[in-house]
C-alpha cells in the first residue's frame, strides 16, 4: 500500500465534484488531508462545510485562496481587504490553519509599486488572522503570471514579505509549479526553513508542451519538474506539513473523477 499519511488533494483538482463528493472520494482512496477551495465552499456555507469536515475525520490543510492585494484605486484595494478577511473567518470556522495567497497584479502597474502593495495589504489583514490562529500563506507564482496574478514569483520575494511584517501568522506556501525554475529554489526553501515561514508545499508537474497557461498542469511524472528533489529539500529545511496536490487541468476534468483519484494516488506514490 502506498504512505498517503502526508498527502492532501486540493478540492481543485477534483472541480467537477462538490465538496461532499470529494470529501467521499478522498475517504474511499485513503488520502487523509483535503485543502478546500471557496468555490467549493460556498454551496454549503463554512458553518455547514466545517461541520462536514469534521465528521469526515480528513485534516483541513488550508483554504485557498486569499490575496489579489493591487488595485488603482483605493476603494478595491479596501475590497479586497475586506474579502481576505471573509477569507480568514471562513477559514477559522472549517478549521484551515492557512489561507493560501494569490497575490495579484495589475497590468500596466510597475512591479515595484504591486509589491509594496502586496505587503502592504498582508501587514494590514496580520492583526485578523492572529486573533483567528489562520495562518496567512504567501505563494510565489511563476514570473508567466506577474502581469496579472501575481507581482510575487519568488520565494526570496515571498521571503522579504515574511521578514518585513515580522509575524509568525505570516508564512510561505511553496508550489514546485511555480518554483521549480528558480536556480535559488533549494537555497531560498532552507532559509524560508531557517525563519519559520515554510507552512505549504504544492505538488503538481510542469508539462514541456504545456497547452495552457493556467489549466494544463501535469500529474506528478507527467513533466519535468524533479519534485523528489524538492520534497527532499523541503524536508531539510524542516518541513514536515501534508504535500498538496494541486493540479489545474481541463481534461483531466473531463474525464471520470473516480478514475482520476486513483490515477492520483498511484502518481503520488511513484513521483512524490
Amino acid at each position: 500500500m502506498p504512505d498517503l499519511s502526508r498527502c492532501s488533494i486540493h478540492t481543485m483538482t477534483m472541480k467537477p465534484w462538490s465538496l461532499a463528493q470529494t470529501i467521499a472520494g478522498l475517504q474511499r482512496a485513503g488520502v487523509p488531508g483535503i485543502t478546500v477551495w471557496r468555490q467549493h465552499l460556498q454551496p454549503y456555507g463554512a458553518e455547514v462545510a466545517g461541520r462536514m469536515l469534521r465528521a469526515s475525520g480528513l485534516t483541513v490543510t488550508a483554504l485557498c485562496r486569499g490575496g489579489f492585494f493591487p488595485a488603482k484605486e483605493q476603494v478595491a484595494r479596501d475590497a479586497a481587504l475586506a474579502d481576505n478577511r471573509r477569507a480568514i473567518d471562513e477559514a477559522a470556522i472549517i478549521g484551515a490553519p492557512m489561507v493560501v495567497l494569490v497575490c495579484g497584479a495589475v497590468p500596466g502597474m510597475p512591479l515595484t509599486e504591486a509589491r509594496q502593495q502586496i505587503t502592504d495589504g498582508i501587514a494590514a489583514l496580520e492583526p485578523h488572522a492572529r486573533a483567528n490562529r489562520v495562518k496567512l500563506a504567501i505563494e510565489p507564482l511563476h514570473p508567466m503570471y506577474a502581469g496579472d496574478r501575481s507581482a510575487v514569483n519568488t520565494l526570496a520575494q515571498a521571503r522579504t514579505i515574511c521578514e518585513t511584517i515580522n509575524s509568525p501568522w505570516i508564512g510561505i506556501a511553496a508550489d514546485v509549479y511555480h518554483i521549480w525554475w528558480d536556480p535559488e529554489v533549494e537555497a531560498e526553501l532552507a532559509r524560508a526553513g531557517a525563519g519559520g515561514w515554510l507552512c505549504g508545499f504544492h505538488v503538481c508537474d510542469w508539462r514541456v508542451e504545456t497547452r495552457d497557461l493556467l489549466n494544463d498542469r501535469g500529474l506528478m511524472g507527467d513533466g519535468c519538474i524533479d519534485i523528489p528533489r524538492l520534497r527532499g529539500a523541503a524536508e531539510r529545511a524542516g518541513f514536515t506539513g501534508f504535500n498538496e496536490v494541486e493540479i489545474f487541468s481541463t481534461s483531466r476534468w473531463a474525464g471520470d473523477q473516480d478514475v482520476w483519484l486513483d490515477t492520483i494516488v498511484e502518481a503520488y506514490h511513484r513521483h512524490t
